[in-house]
């Protein structure tokens, strides 16, 4: 027990001392009987007096020095006893105030405690699901890939890399992912007889990255390869989930970057890619023989 509490106690010990013989002199004087009777109130309440103990003291002592104060110093005493019963009153309130909010702290510690572990499980069921689902085209895309003789060898690596991404759900699903682009890859140059770019994985999604050969030099038409490539890329973009499309081209002159950008956009659209789906935005850089657009598809 600390310190504080002990002086709490004996304040409050003393206090009720104090009261039980305060009927036969409140019967002389009218002032400190009212008083004593909010004291008693404010004693009455075990919240109110345990926030107040040592005022509470104070304003039964300023009481009974009123009772036995002189004509001339009843004014000035009367005054002190109103005033530390006032003070009394409101520390039992604001005692009363702070254990309610310590209270209600904890209560609502307790809350988010709770609602942190119903959105950790609402989370983990959200993930198996999107597992499930990604499985799910996974395997409905190798059915296709089989059907259109893109075979076992296929097939065996996506089951591989399922397998491997067991361990961990977040795996498992960009696994799934993955898996999913590359027989969407695969149903798209079949369905198109076009070859796709090149891609790779980021942060963003699925980059394809078209050659310096893909546009004409120093301008914005596309080239026969740049053609196939955008035809590829319009069946690939047509296949699952309608995702987000992002293309930037490059070139040492930005209206020329800009004009390729806006040229791939045209071809992809005109294969019929939503115009919607597509933003397209020109770099000012030099084209490289590597590179000279890029298409980012989102995850």
């Amino acid at each position: 027990m600390s310190a504080r509490w002990l002086v709490r106690g004996t304040v409050a010990a003393a206090l009720l001392l104090s009261l039980a013989g305060a009927p036969a002199l409140a019967a002389e004087d009218p002032d400190a009987a009212r008083l004593r009777e909010r004291l008693a109130a404010v004693q009455a309440d075990p919240e109110l007096a345990r926030g107040a103990g040592l005022e509470l003291l104070q304003a039964q002592q300023a009481v009974a020095a009123l009772e036995g104060a002189r004509r001339s110093g009843r004014p000035d005493a009367l005054y002190l006893a109103e005033r530390r019963v006032e003070i009394a009153e409101v520390m039992a309130q604001v005692g009363a105030a702070r254990n309610e909010l310590s209270r209600l702290e904890l209560q609502r510690s307790e809350l988010l405690l709770q609602a942190s572990r119903r959105e950790a499980e609402k989370a983990r069921r959200e993930a198996e699901r999107l597992r499930i689902q990604a499985q799910i085209r996974a395997e409905e895309a190798e059915r296709l890939r089989l059907a259109a003789e893109a075979e076992a060898i296929a097939r065996s690596e996506a089951e591989a890399a399922l397998g491997k991404a067991a361990g961990r759900q977040s795996a498992q699903v960009t696994a799934a992912r993955r898996k999913e682009a590359d027989l969407a890859r695969q149903e798209a140059e079949l369905v198109s007889g076009k070859k796709l770019p090149a891609s790779t994985f980021g942060a963003q999604g699925e980059v394809f990255q078209l050659p310096g050969a893909a546009f004409a030099s120093g301008k914005s038409s596309l080239t026969a390869s740049g053609k196939d490539a955008a035809t590829a890329l319009a069946a690939y973009l047509q296949i699952g989930s309608k995702r987000a499309v992002r293309i930037r081209a490059w070139d040492s002159d930005p209206k020329v970057a800009q004009a390729r950008a806006a040229a791939l956009r045209e071809a992809l659209v005109a294969a019929g890619v939503d115009k919607g789906r597509i933003k397209a935005e020109g770099v000012k850089d030099p084209a490289t023989s590597k590179r000279s657009a890029e298409v980012t598809v989102a995850l």
